[in-house]
């Protein structure tokens, strides 16, 4: 039985058709699982992950979990897995894990969960991803008032990667041998700026789109109504101030996984319907 946090999210729900394909047990953690849709013959579970003490019934008879970076009592929970049985655990963390910056919110939160990961007893594997393809469903609500697009950071390339090969990389790991002990950087196949993307998008949609860059200001003034001063802080100090650079592209899907990426043309003409 393999317990996957984040069910409901990006690679989580990606993740819970991979192992239910590939006929594993599998129980999905949500907050609200009797909403959760899943696969036939997954589980839904609930529980709080910042409180370890909700978890004995997920983690009751589970021998590997995929988790996510981040919560706040990241040595806790690991110690309650490991008390439960669990041998292993997927970590997903992010490239700004390598930059180890603890004055930066984002690298501090998965810095640490990474270190207490390694100190947990558990195996373990960590995963790398820059940003994700799905971070354009963004654009959706401006798609559907017309053809423009203004987003932030014009200048700056990214090999952005699916969350379904996020899910790949964590399947094998977590179904296979030969992965423990290993921390892997993910991206997609090609290094795009977010004009290229809508040029990917106009041409799967059929429309004459157009990108717009936003000024820093404009940028800042947006973000920081969606999220914590912090955080604002720590994208712009990975984008705006060049201190993380997510434009190499690494073999390490096709490595792990024995096939290629997707490439963004291919996220985008699988999701084209959420842009209309």
């Amino acid at each position: 039985m393999i317990l996957v946090a984040g069910a409901t999210g990006n690679v989580g729900s990606e993740l819970v058709r991979v192992l239910a394909s590939a006929g594993e047990p599998v129980r999905a953690l949500s907050r609200r699982p009797v909403s959760a849709a899943l696969p036939a013959g997954v589980t839904a579970v609930g529980a709080d992950l910042n409180e370890p003490d909700t978890l004995a019934d997920a983690l009751n008879g589970t021998r590997g979990m995929f988790l996510l970076s981040g919560y706040r009592d990241m040595p806790g929970l690991l110690r309650r897995a490991r008390e439960a049985g669990a041998e292993q655990v997927v970590l997903l963390s992010g490239s700004s894990a390598g930059a180890r910056d603890l004055d930066n919110a984002i690298s501090r939160y998965m810095v640490a969960s990474e270190a207490a990961l390694r100190d947990s007893g558990l195996a373990w594997t960590i995963l790398r991803p820059v940003s994700f393809m799905s971070n354009t469903l963004q654009w959706a609500e401006q798609l559907r008032r017309g053809d423009v697009v203004r987003a932030p950071f014009a200048d700056v390339p990214v090999a952005p990667i699916d969350p379904y090969d996020i899910a790949a990389v964590a399947g094998q790991a977590l179904l296979f041998g030969g992965h423990d002990g290993r921390v892997y950087p993910l991206t997609g196949p090609e290094s795009l700026r977010p004009a290229d993307r809508v040029r990917v998008l106009g041409t799967v949609l059929g429309r004459e789109l157009r990108f717009v860059g936003q000024t820093d200001t404009e940028a800042r003034t947006e973000m920081s109504a969606a999220m914590p001063d912090q955080y604002v802080d720590a994208f712009f100090r990975f984008f705006a101030d060049g201190m993380l650079d997510e434009s190499a592209v690494l073999p390490t899907v096709a490595e792990v996984t024995g096939r290629p990426p997707h490439t963004f043309r291919q996220w985008a003409e699988a999701h084209a319907a959420a842009f209309s």
